[in-house]
């Protein structure tokens, strides 16, 4: 599909194409990964090889387009996106939106998967809006590649006991150790963003969490 677009965009002379990309091709670490960071030689984490390789494919079929010069394309390797108008059901939900359903509908324990040990970045829907409008205005190459995140990690458990917190509720949290704990740390080193397109996440995840409970209790019943 995504090969479709970018062809298609490419003979109908659209003038800048966004790609949202992710950021499974990286591998676990315990400081900020860059976008250099990424090295091709080394094998995905297993869950993620199949799509962790086909982003990175499409990431380079878009500096293919770029490279002929009709248009700009840029490449958005972002954390964890959460907000309003997310998943928030149990089947389809990540783990933000599948934590904030269990918290709402708790009444004295919210369940959680695994250990809880993930340590992940998480980056508000309002800021990766942000990001897009501000390499729409500001990018010079005909590519782009960033990273876009909050440049800091927090652990799933810490997670859950944020959005507990701000629930109001006295809730218990347990863990279903039956379910998987991949044991990794991701987060993104974001200054090449701040330097080439003057963007910086604005909203923290306290903030964000508030913001999206708030959204959450006049939206969804």
């Amino acid at each position: 599909m995504n090969s479709l677009l970018l062809r298609s965009a490419y003979e109908n002379g659209v003038g800048h194409f966004i790609f949202p990309s992710c950021t499974v091709m990286y591998q676990s670490s315990e400081s900020a990964l860059a976008e250099s960071d990424f090295d091709a030689d080394q094998e995905l984490v297993s869950k993620y090889f199949g799509v962790g390789n086909t982003k990175v494919y499409l990431e380079k079929m878009c500096e293919f387009y770029s490279r002929l010069g009709k248009a700009k394309h840029t490449v958005i390797r972002h954390s964890n996106v959460y907000g309003p108008y997310d998943k928030y059901d149990y089947e389809k939900s990540h783990v933000f939106g599948a934590t904030v359903r269990k918290v709402m509908d708790a009444t004295d324990t919210v369940t959680m998967w695994g250990t809880g040990e993930e340590r992940r970045d998480l980056i508000h829907v309002h800021d990766l809006v942000r990001f897009v409008e501000a390499a729409i205005l500001n990018q010079k190459s005909d590519y782009g590649l960033y990273n876009v995140g909050v440049g800091k990690a927090v652990s799933v458990r810490e997670l859950v006991e944020k959005i507990v917190e701000a629930s109001g509720k006295n809730l218990d949290i347990v863990n279903d150790l039956s379910k998987p704990t991949i044991k990794t740390s991701l987060f993104l080193d974001i200054a090449k963003a701040k330097e080439e397109l003057g963007w910086a996440p604005t909203i923290d995840l306290e903030q964000g969490i508030e913001m999206t409970l708030d959204w959450y209790r006049e939206n969804i019943t």
